[in-house]
């Protein structure tokens, strides 16, 4: 079974995002509402994913991306933003930052799914 952590403060963006990789088989998923509580979860948990929104209160989705990147026990998981900030200059400081991939709300669940079966197999 594949793990997926999602942070994202919108209870209604969470609940799309469960729906979305539920109706996946051989996923289950890890819910964070903010930005710090995904960072206490991440010893807690074998993560094969990290799915982060930007706008968060406390820690935001731009510093949890950074410190995943910067951490030893972390920086091999696969991570996606998703976000409704969607300039350009946006994306390229997420994924310079270290994000795979920069997916802009409201997102395809089918293009979604797609990339969790592409970053997880």
């Amino acid at each position: 079974m594949k793990r997926i952590l999602i942070a994202e403060d919108s209870a209604t963006m969470r609940s799309m995002l469960v729906a979305t990789i539920q109706s996946l088989d051989g996923f289950e998923v890890v819910e964070a509402s903010s930005g710090f509580e995904a960072l206490r979860l991440l010893p807690r948990e074998r993560l094969d994913l990290i799915i982060t929104d930007i706008n968060m209160p406390d820690i935001n989705g731009l510093e949890l991306v950074s410190f995943v990147r910067t951490s030893d026990n972390y920086r091999h998981i696969p991570l996606f933003i998703i976000s409704t900030e969607g300039s350009e200059r946006d994306r390229e400081k997420g994924l310079s930052l270290g994000a795979n991939e920069y997916l802009v709300k409201p997102f395809d669940p089918a293009r979604l799914q797609d990339l969790i079966v592409k970053y997880t197999s």
